[in-house]
């Protein structure tokens, strides 16, 4: 199994169901993303350059869907929060699986997608 995998599978309810519903409309969204592993949450990108990742901050009752150049989106999408002053992330807060918009949430990605492959680096503040 993956470390990816098992993340999720040792998540706590409503987390675990949760994520994999996002899981599942990145991957469906966006079939060239390529998921993995790293500091210990799951992390998505295109041509290398990460685009997303997957966390439960410590305290907070939500899962933190964190798009890299989250700045570059806020305008369009005001649902994305800046948490502790992020200078680029900026993140989705989805608390149950009842108030996820997936229709919303798919085009935050397309838009998070259209612009990592435009730039030239995924980290550029």
């Amino acid at each position: 199994m993956k470390p990816v995998e098992q993340y999720f599978l040792n998540q706590k309810e409503p987390y675990q169901s949760i994520m994999l519903c996002v899981r599942d409309s990145i991957l469906s969204t966006l079939p060239e993303a390529e998921e993995y592993y790293s500091y210990k949450i799951p992390f998505y990108r295109i041509d290398k350059k990460p685009l997303l990742y997957l966390n439960i901050l410590k305290g907070k009752t939500y899962v933190d869907v964190a798009f890299v150049q989250g700045i570059l989106l806020e305008k369009a999408f005001p649902v994305l929060k800046n948490n502790s002053n992020r200078k680029q992330v900026r993140s989705l807060q989805i608390y149950s699986l009842e108030t996820f918009n997936h229709n919303e949430f798919v085009s935050i990605l397309k838009e998070a997608s259209k612009h990592l492959k435009a730039s030239k680096k995924a980290w550029f503040v």
